[in-house]
């Protein structure tokens, strides 16, 4: 597979390196942000990015996938005022996270450019956005990220699960990147890129939980 050359697409640096390959597609790192991206050329149809969706079973009586939404929703709650309003953005096809936070007393709104393509809540303004497990798929990440944090009130959380980047060595055997949806894959440096950006300090939560909070 000859190398790709590419502009990173989360802080727009052309400083970008070939950081490993399979059989399926290249995977570029950019210097200036840390982020690994796949090329546009490799990016799956719309059609048969949500025929891969379709696969995904999230039921939000499922105990297990609770316990593993938790680990965003139990520290987010815990930084909320009280019966705010939030945003899930990326929701999928069987939210669960909204109606966990909606026990917790706040009220959700859906967004899913699949399955609940509502534009009109992108034009409206939130206490707290969510996006679980949701960067990763993002083909334009600045334009997309940009936008979520447009919609934030000053004072407002923008709430993150994603697993993160570690080495090329672990990158090459990680079962995160063999997903053909996931195409953004982010490090604690892109995070940073982009909490200077926004001009706050992200706050990581265990593994792979990140909050920002938009200065009042």
């Amino acid at each position: 597979m000859a190398h790709i050359s590419s502009d990173c697409p989360l802080c727009k640096s052309p400083e970008t390196l070939y950081f490993c390959g399979d059989k399926l597609r290249d995977y570029l790192c950019c210097e200036c942000c840390g982020m690994v991206f796949v090329p546009k050329q490799f990016h799956l149809s719309p059609e048969d990015e949500k025929a891969q969706y379709e696969l995904h079973e999230n039921n939000p009586e499922d105990k297990g996938y609770r316990r593993f939404l938790s680990r965003l929703v139990d520290p987010l709650v815990k930084r909320l005022a009280p019966a705010s309003e939030g945003l899930d953005f990326g929701c999928g096809p069987g939210p669960c996270l909204p109606v966990m936070l909606e026990e917790q007393g706040h009220s959700m709104s859906l967004y899913d450019l699949y399955y609940a393509d509502n534009r009109a809540l992108l034009a409206k303004e939130f206490d707290f956005i969510t996006a679980t497990e949701v960067v990763e798929h993002l083909s334009e990440p600045a334009k997309e990220l940009q936008q979520l944090w447009a919609l934030l009130k000053p004072g407002g959380y923008l709430g993150l699960m994603t697993k993160l980047v570690a080495d090329a060595e672990k990158f090459a055997n990680w079962h995160y990147k063999m997903d053909p949806t996931h195409i953004s894959f982010f490090s604690r440096q892109s995070f940073q890129y982009l909490g200077q950006l926004w001009d706050c300090t992200p706050q990581f939560i265990g593994a792979d939980v990140i909050f920002f909070r938009k200065p009042q």
